[in-house]
């Protein structure tokens, strides 16, 4: 029986379990293994150029029809206020 919470409802996910988005392990495979299971699955994408979020972005939804997420850092760049 899933355990229910208010972010699995936010979320429309089974079990509040989050893949944590490790560069190097949370591809889309995983990711989309644990979303097919009931949790978040979290695409691991710092190290990500575009090409290859695009790309995997896209694996992840072949392999899946759950929600995912995409973890990623935001370079101090563009960040609000940066010189």
């Amino acid at each position: 029986m899933p355990l229910q919470t208010r972010i699995c409802e936010i979320l429309e996910i089974e079990y509040p379990i989050f893949l944590a988005g490790m560069g190097g392990a949370s591809v889309p495979a995983l990711a989309a293994a644990v979303s097919n299971a009931g949790g978040l699955g979290v695409l691991g994408a710092a190290a990500c150029s575009p090409d290859q979020l695009r790309s995997w972005i896209r694996q992840t939804r072949e392999m899946t029809d759950k929600p995912f997420g995409v973890d990623t850092l935001l370079p101090a760049s563009v960040r609000r206020g940066s010189a």
